[in-house]
């Protein structure tokens, strides 16, 4: 059963300058990891079936690249798994930089590697394993970053200082289309099939710059530090160990963040990949207009994500969360509909709408899956949880796509899908919602009792401890709940 403890007071209070420029920082990190990671998925659907997976047909190719696309979410939970332990145990920093360079290295190895026509079965052999790299880096970044900016967060505003990270989705999605879209722009086909498609990828080696940066300028965060010295007190009676508590006390609440938010990274990757390779190939819609729309859908993201956040730090992450997945199960069905006519502007409104309710999810959800777990466990937690949402959601979305299509012959496969997926995220969030509400009273009345405990304890601090929001607190009943269950 879960049976999270309350999480620790921080004790420090950093400077305003200092939160912006960690802020700054996360974002900037999740930006460039996720342009990295996902100009893979633009050249799956474009030309790397062509070019590594030549035996067969178009769709098997296609299906081929896809599949490799995949195996970089199979390996994203051991970068949570590795990234998360150490994180929770040496810091979120080292971590941090650690997958940043990672990313880098392998994405522009990605750039240079020669085609099958060059070294045969090498190719796509080499290509697989880089794409392994790609994913543990990812897997491993998404926890460091959002610890770096929650755990810096103010007092009620942790919500909006999360959703500085996720911003970096959909920055990496109009970074990586824009810079597709120059490269055919400024090359014929055949030289962009040749080497124009490289460029994208070598570009990603300017992540390292930011490594270094964030290496020599960025501090560790107070939540970190608070949990270090209770760590460090822990170790002197037990071997402690985030991964061990977290499987052995708090797999449930992993695996329900996980069911929540599969319906997001397979939507949103059906989106931007699936999409493209189904209205380039199946509709004959060009492919410099499909990835402009998708550019643009994707600016809007710029502002909804943090509205959507500060939103929920005012009426409670559950509410908002919930909302985005109630609307992408309702609009799944007309998406397809619009987007099977092949006409630009019904598959802008299509995607534009289906982007709005991915924006309102994915706005509080980085707060919300920090809320989850307590400081000296929660790089481990939240990882998982994120990283099984992605291998169950996103990284089988596209391949899912393309056999839906072939099997069915109707889009409307992918759109039940996707209704399939958001009913799993609905009870997911419902037992979640359930578990807080169940425990509030008793939760109240323990507050109550030990309040001139807790009263006595912060006169001995040197500054003020955090007051638990609303959230904070649910998160808290939730996981107590599961230990009375």
């Amino acid at each position: 059963m879960d049976t999270a403890p309350s999480a620790q007071p921080v004790t420090t209070t950093p400077a305003v300058g200092n939160r912006r420029r960690v802020a700054t920082a996360a974002a900037l990190a999740s930006a460039v990891e996720w342009y990295d990671y996902f100009v893979f998925g633009i050249a799956a659907a474009l030309v790397l079936g062509d070019l590594y997976f030549p035996a067969g047909s178009a769709t098997a190719g296609v299906l081929a690249s896809f599949a490799t696309f995949a195996v970089g979410f199979l390996a994203r939970p051991i970068g949570g798994i590795v990234a998360g332990h150490l994180g929770d145990k040496r810091g979120r920093k080292p971590m941090l930089v650690l997958a940043l360079t990672l990313m880098g290295v392998s994405t522009t190895a990605i750039g240079l590697l020669p085609t099958y026509d060059t070294i045969g079965v090498a190719a796509p052999i080499l290509l697989v394993l880089l794409r392994v790299a790609q994913g543990v880096a990812v897997g491993a970044q998404w926890g460091g970053a959002m610890l770096l900016a929650t755990e810096y967060a103010p007092e009620g505003k942790r919500g909006v200082y999360g959703s500085v990270v996720q911003l970096g989705v959909p920055i990496g999605v109009v970074t990586a289309n824009t810079v597709f879209l120059l490269a055919g722009a400024l090359t014929t086909d055949s030289a962009f099939a040749a080497w124009g498609w490289r460029v994208p990828f070598l570009v990603g080696l300017l992540v390292l710059a930011l490594a270094w940066y964030i290496h020599t300028r960025v501090e560790e965060t107070p939540a970190f530090r608070e949990a270090e010295r209770a760590l460090a007190e822990q170790e002197k009676t037990e071997q402690s160990s985030p991964l061990r508590t977290i499987l052995r006390g708090h797999l449930g609440t992993v695996f329900l963040a996980g069911g929540s938010f599969a319906v997001n990274t397979a939507t949103f990757y059906i989106l931007i990949t699936g999409v493209l390779d189904y209205t380039t190939r199946e509709l004959d819609m060009k492919k410099s207009a499909v990835l402009t729309v998708s550019l643009c859908v994707s600016l809007t993201q710029l502002v909804l994500i943090p509205a959507a956040a500060a939103l929920s730090d005012r009426v409670g992450r559950i509410r908002i969360y919930a909302l985005g997945a109630a609307g992408i199960a309702l609009w799944a069905v007309p998406l397809f509909l619009l987007i099977d006519t092949g006409s630009l502007l019904w598959l802008a409104v299509g995607t534009f709408v289906a982007s709005c309710f991915l924006s309102i999810m994915y706005g509080p959800q980085a707060a919300l899956f920090a809320e989850l777990f307590t400081p000296e466990m929660r790089y481990t937690g939240a990882s998982l949880g994120y990283q099984i949402a992605a291998v169950a959601g996103g990284g089988l979305a596209p391949f899912m796509m393309v056999l839906l299509l072939e099997a069915t012959g109707t889009s409307m496969a992918v759109s039940g899908y996707i209704v399939a997926l958001s009913v799993i995220a609905l009870v997911s969030i419902k037992i979640l919602a359930d578990r807080a509400r169940a425990v509030e009273p008793s939760a109240a009345a323990e507050s109550g009792s030990n309040a001139e405990t807790e009263t006595s304890a912060e006169t001995e601090t040197t500054s003020e401890p955090e007051t638990k929001s609303e959230p904070q607190m649910k998160a808290e009943t939730e996981t107590k709940a599961e230990s009375a269950g």
